[in-house]
């Protein structure tokens, strides 16, 4: 940055290319998925964490508000919209035997401390700020026990001071025994004790098709909605088709995973007001089946990108890596993955209105990019493009030198 003094306005000038995912307000799909409202020479006006403009840099810099700016210069760079990260198990044991089942996860999460938690948490949050995500979603998920799912909400109202913003989801998740009185406990305890702490905004489930079942998920549903929580729903297995409608009845956000989706949930997709969210890193860790992207974006269907981000299963926070992998592997167009990996990530939190575009009004959640043209993310694997991060208008992260530590500091790692 320069200038004089550091000020509440931001001007962000020269991007070689500026990416504004300017659109309309509704999710993209179709072939809004693929316009990302690209500005050549552009420029960001920043005032008190929100763009106030977004042009070219001849147009923007002779504005009266820009002539006091601190300045910072984007020349040769993309400048895009923060990541979305729409789903992650951020709560988790470390990688290793600890969470290598259900059973011995909840074990663990149960034994930790809330300060432990919390502390490998803030580590995971501040490597997704490094590689660009400026909002996330972090779900518990351990089972319906009231006193592990209560300090896991207690670590997330907590984490709500961090540099990014984080998003709670209670998850229920059934035990192998006991289901519909983990159902009852779910609707009866957990989700009021939830509802009047404030501690999640997303009641989720993990669907199950097992028809004995359907009954209770769609009861906790039907509860949670009530409640006033909006609603998410986990469609990982065989037969997705029964998360889909239940989603589309209760009026989920977002049917994520969708590994096992095909034409018939396609279909069902592109006529409901609900998200795909897809993660594609997930299929790449468990060797298992990859959703159907290009099928879901020809249908029409609105497609998110998100981490599935756990330390065991799917062990990588870098967005980057994401939207490569769903081009590579999902074969999306990269302009399609970018959409979906910001502004519909955006919609399936409900905050499109807030972030996940660089529009006037909204939150200055800015990423510059060591990249003179966007299309490198989709050749860019397991690196960082990412040049400096902002949200707010802040800078959350700036690229630094390597070189030897000091001594002193050395021995304070």
């Amino acid at each position: 940055m320069k200038g004089a003094k550091q000020t509440g306005t931001i001007l962000i000038r020269g991007a070689r290319q500026l990416l504004t995912l300017r659109g309309p307000k509704e999710p993209r799909r179709g072939a809004t998925l693929r316009e990302l409202g690209v500005i050549s020479d552009g420029a960001l006006l920043i005032q008190n964490g929100v763009v106030v403009e977004a042009g070219p840099t001849r147009r923007v810099e002779n504005l009266a508000g820009a002539r006091h700016a601190t300045e910072i210069n984007a020349a040769g760079r993309v400048v895009m919209p923060g990541f979305v990260d729409s789903h992650t198990h951020l709560l988790w044991p470390p990688a290793g035997p600890e969470g290598s089942d259900p059973q011995r996860s909840a074990g663990y999460m149960r034994r930790a401390t809330g300060q432990r938690i919390e502390a490998r948490a803030r580590e995971g949050l501040e490597a997704m700020a490094r590689h660009g995500t400026t909002t996330v979603e972090v779900k518990t998920g351990f089972g319906p026990e009231e006193n592990v799912e209560a300090k896991l909400l207690r670590v997330l109202a907590a984490l709500r001071k961090h540099p990014l913003t984080t998003v709670a989801t209670f998850l229920l998740k059934l035990p192998e025994e006991g289901r519909e009185a983990a159902i009852d406990l779910a609707i009866n305890v957990l989700l009021p004790r939830i509802r009047r702490g404030h501690l999640a905004h997303f009641a989720d489930v993990a669907w199950n098709e097992n028809p004995e079942l359907g009954a209770g998920l769609k009861r906790y549903l039907h509860a949670a909605q009530g409640m006033g929580f909006a609603l998410k729903i986990h469609a990982d297995r065989p037969h997705p088709a029964g998360a889909i409608v239940e989603g589309a009845a209760h009026r989920a956000v977002s049917v994520d995973h969708l590994e096992h989706a095909a034409g018939e949930e396609a279909r069902l997709m592109a006529g409901a007001p609900v998200i795909a969210t897809l993660l594609p890193a997930d299929a790449f860790r468990q060797r298992g089946p990859a959703a159907p992207a290009r099928l879901f974006a020809d249908a029409g269907v609105a497609l998110a990108l998100a981490s599935n981000f756990n330390p065991h299963e799917t062990p990588t926070f870098n967005m980057q890596t994401v939207v490569s992998m769903a081009i590579r592997e999902l074969q999306l167009t990269t302009e399609e993955a970018i959409c979906a990996a910001t502004i519909n990530g955006a919609h399936a939190l409900g905050m499109a209105a807030a972030t996940g575009s660089l529009e006037c009004g909204k939150s200055a959640d800015v990423l510059l990019l060591n990249a003179s043209d966007y299309r490198e993310l989709a050749e860019n694997f397991g690196g960082n493009l990412v040049r400096m991060s902002m949200r707010h208008g802040e800078p959350i992260y700036r690229e630094g030198a390597v070189g030897p530590y000091d001594p002193e500091v050395m021995q304070r790692c």
